[in-house]
């Protein structure tokens, strides 16, 4: 995107919250998505899964897989397997200190490395041979009531050093602007809206013609800790936890008290309704279940945790919202031994249940153009990726404040990744990446 001699070969890594893509650079101007081994085949597109199961002639005692073999592991074996998905949500989290993993305590980095070594091994070895240069996306704001930016980049770092070479931050919507910004052909502002699992990041860049000494400007940015997670969990909140006791009460000593709704949050995060299968919290449920004025239901709740059930819950869950993009009503299904549920669903009524979420998620949309100094008629193109761009009261929000002809949209899952390979090839990383110390 700027004039002098790029750097031939870079490597961009897309480490998202429900998946991951890299892309690699061969020549000037050009990028090309890594395929990954997958059981049915190759994807471009590698889950951010690990599952861990014991196995004695392991080194630790623990194997484990990534991607989609974990989730085939986990399938085939759910009741010996450990299942862990959307990790990179507790990045920043300052709480999280590890994970048990059948009496083993692992870090971030250590889940982060191990994520890594499997996607290195997947990727049929195009990233055997690694370049110098290495661009990472990271949010613009990262997933928490309290992020902590600084824990969050020393955790990225540790997991990243396993590939032996400096890595060079940068914001993720940034990498969709850049690899957008490649179909242009006259001067435009941009405005990216990237729609991940765990964030919703904007990004604005002035795009200058071809042959520019600079191609691409960064003018401002926002993000918020709400994206395709936090729709989920809406779902689950009014289809799944009333069922497993929540709104329900208890009776503590001569009194009948509500049950906590701290006992359905990791019921929010895929990444922490993994880890509730342990000896301390099963404990603590079945002292609630015997004090509870429905032990039925919390009997299911500790069903859910102890058989592993949180991946096919969510897995209906995200069939169910899918639906609702494209129909205006759905049936949301989940039948297993410990539970069953079966509701009618319209798209108004989920679009009800995500209202708050939305007006947040528009807020931070006005921050990123108050950010760069420019009302919305300043922007000429809006282009929204990420796999909750596809929902209708998403688009919404850019339609009721952008003209439908300014905005486009594709590569959801894919521009991210191909955009931070191009910016690899940048005579100035400079410009592009994230200094340590600024602020998320």
């Amino acid at each position: 995107m700027a004039t002098g001699t790029p750097t031939a070969r870079a490597v961009g890594i897309d480490f998202g919250t429900t998946n991951s893509v890299i892309a690699t650079t061969a020549g000037a101007g050009e990028a090309g998505l890594v395929r990954f081994d997958a059981p049915d085949g190759t994807s471009a597109v590698f889950r951010s899964a690990l599952c861990f199961w014991e196995d004695s002639a392991m080194r630790g005692g623990l194997a484990h897989e990534a991607g989609p073999w974990a989730i085939a592991e986990f399938l085939d074996m759910p009741d010996g397997s450990r299942f862990i998905q959307s990790f990179k949500s507790v990045a920043a989290n300052a709480l999280f200190e590890h994970a048990t993993i059948f009496e083993k305590r692992l870090r971030f980095e250590d889940l982060g490395k191990v994520f890594l070594e499997h996607l290195r091994a997947r990727s049929a070895g195009a990233l055997r041979d690694l370049p110098e240069r290495i661009i990472v996306g990271r949010p613009v704001r990262y997933v928490g009531a309290r992020p902590d930016p600084a824990l969050a980049r020393a955790r990225y770092d540790a997991m990243f050093a396993l590939l032996g070479r400096e890595v060079h931050y940068v914001y993720e919507p940034m990498g969709a602007a850049f690899s957008f910004a490649a179909r242009l052909t006259q001067p435009a502002t941009l405005l990216v809206a990237d729609f991940g699992g765990g964030t919703s990041d904007f990004s604005i860049v002035r795009v200058e013609a071809p042959g520019a000494a600079q191609r691409c400007v960064p003018l401002g940015s926002a993000g918020i800790g709400i994206a395709g997670d936090r729709f989920d969990y809406r779902i689950m909140d009014h289809l799944v936890l009333p069922m497993l006791g929540k709104g329900g009460t208890y009776r503590s000593f001569d009194k009948v008290l509500e049950i906590p709704a701290g006992h359905f949050t990791d019921f929010g995060d895929w990444s922490r309704l993994a880890l509730m299968r342990n000896r301390r919290t099963l404990e603590e449920l079945e002292r609630l279940r015997r004090a509870a004025s429905d032990p039925q239901a919390i009997g299911r709740m500790i069903a859910v945790v102890e058989n592993e059930l949180g991946y096919p819950l969510y897995d209906a869950v995200g069939r169910l919202k899918r639906a609702l993009s494209s129909e205006e009503r759905a049936t949301f299904r989940f039948d297993s031994p410990a539970l069953k549920v079966q509701a009618d669903v319209s798209r108004a009524d989920f679009e009800q249940w995500i209202a708050p979420d939305l007006a947040r998620i528009g807020e931070t949309v006005d921050a990123a153009l108050a950010s760069a100094g420019l009302a919305p008629q300043d922007i000429d193109h809006v282009f929204l990726t990420g796999g909750s761009s596809l929902i209708p009261a998403v688009r919404r929000l850019f339609t009721e404040r952008f003209e439908a002809g300014r905005i486009d949209s594709g590569e959801e899952l894919t521009s991210i990744a191909h955009g931070l390979a191009l910016i690899g090839q940048e005579p100035d990383l400079s410009i592009w990446t994230v200094k340590e110390e600024e602020p998320a």
